[in-house]
């Protein structure tokens, strides 16, 4: 039949949080309850392990998403980085923590995205440096997002 099955991409309600992650300060970004925009959420410091999990999953039950985007960086040409393999690391400690579907899309270059916007909207160098994380989770939420499901890789 040509009917859409639910949940596929015109009558999509799905909310999304997607994670910018860093060895010092992961940024967090999440969608409308509709999953078509994306907004800068919060930067989670990471100073110790159980403080951070502790914050993240309070952030979870929180914001109830129902999946979780994972930027993965790679080098320009395509080829794993030292964070590719700690954001993988990271990844496999998520799903130790929750059962929500986990994905993956290409980060490449979303810090440097979101910094070019932060500045172009006038931002001294301080406050872009505290805002920048959520703004790269946002520029990653945003390229998932606007990708079609059929293309969304799982984690």
């Amino acid at each position: 039949s040509t009917t859409a099955a639910p949940g596929s991409s015109h009558c999509n309600t799905m909310k999304y949080l997607a994670i910018d992650y860093g060895t010092k300060r992961v940024g967090i970004a999440v969608s409308d309850v509709d999953g078509h925009f994306a907004f800068p959420r919060c930067t989670l410091k990471r100073e110790t392990k159980a403080a951070f999990w502790a914050e993240f999953l309070a952030l979870l039950e929180k914001e109830q998403p129902q999946a979780l985007v994972l930027g993965l960086p790679f080098h320009v040409d395509g080829t794993e980085c030292t964070t590719t393999r700690q954001v993988r690391n990271f990844c496999e400690s998520l799903k130790r923590r929750t059962d929500l579907p986990i994905y993956w899309i290409n980060e490449a270059l979303s810090s440097n995205s979101a910094e070019q916007r932060l500045y172009e909207q006038g931002l001294g160098y301080a406050r872009v440096k505290e805002i920048v994380d959520q703004h790269a989770a946002a520029v990653i939420l945003e390229a998932f997002l606007d990708q079609p499901e059929e293309k969304r890789e799982r984690a």
